[in-house]
């Protein structure tokens, strides 16, 4: 129990550092700043709860480790609606703090695409992000553990495909945000939340196959010709 508590408080923190720093502040600190703020704050929750849950707070990438047999389905499962309802409480702070502070929301913090690109390069761009985030993810760790430098590798790919992402799509690669959000957001975010909901668990899908290859791969050694035996003299 203390895994699908750990994960949906990851969650609702996750949303509420990293989306609330484009709600509230993206005109003063821009994309790079709220790439920032993903990527900072998944990086101390790998390592504050990383331990108890393996802090994946992201259904794609609990996906990716159902995909690689590194978690059971019944735990997939129990992880990813913890993860949704940890999204909307993150998100419903949020918005708390927007209504009884009277501050400005800067965005909505809904992913949307059709303004700067359309329904066809949101997906395959999603994809392509997710597709990045849980491949690290997996290949820098061990079964279901993050040790080491495993958390800094993941919160700077987290980094990284915000700052592509940001301008395009608001940058979703990850279900659980985008689920709260899109039900604060209003009909246009509700009707295309489905392209971040499906988009990143493709990606995942597709990392988790990557790395069982790569790591199949690097386990075969090329046929040898057996060393020459000499008589003595």
């Amino acid at each position: 129990m203390n895994r699908y508590i750990a994960e949906a408080a990851g969650t609702a923190l996750l949303v509420f550092f990293g989306v609330g720093a484009a709600v509230f502040g993206l005109a003063q600190i821009g994309t790079l700043g709220v790439a920032l703020a993903f990527g900072l704050v998944l990086l101390t929750l790998l390592y504050a709860i990383g331990p108890v849950s393996g802090a994946h707070l992201n259904p794609a990438v609990t996906v990716g480790f159902l995909v690689a047999r590194r978690i059971s389905a019944t735990e997939a499962g129990v992880y990813i609606v913890a993860q949704v309802i940890g999204g909307f409480i993150g998100m419903g702070v949020i918005r708390l703090i927007s209504t009884a502070g009277a501050v400005e929301m800067q965005v909505n913090g809904a992913n949307s695409y059709g303004e700067r690109i359309n329904v066809g390069g949101a997906f395959l761009l999603e994809v392509i992000m997710t597709f990045m985030l849980v491949l690290v993810w997996l290949m820098v760790t061990r079964g279901n553990d993050v040790y080491a430098f495993d958390g800094l590798a993941i919160g700077l790919t987290l980094a990284l495909v915000h700052l592509i992402g940001i301008p395009l799509t608001g940058t979703s690669v990850n279900p659980a945000r985008s689920i709260g959000p899109a039900l604060f957001g209003g009909s246009t975010a509700l009707s295309q939340v489905w392209l971040f909901i499906v988009a990143p668990l493709v990606g995942g899908v597709l990392a988790a196959l990557t790395e069982q290859s790569l790591r199949t791969s690097s386990l075969r050694t090329p046929n040898e010709p057996a060393p020459e035996v000499r008589s003595p003299r």
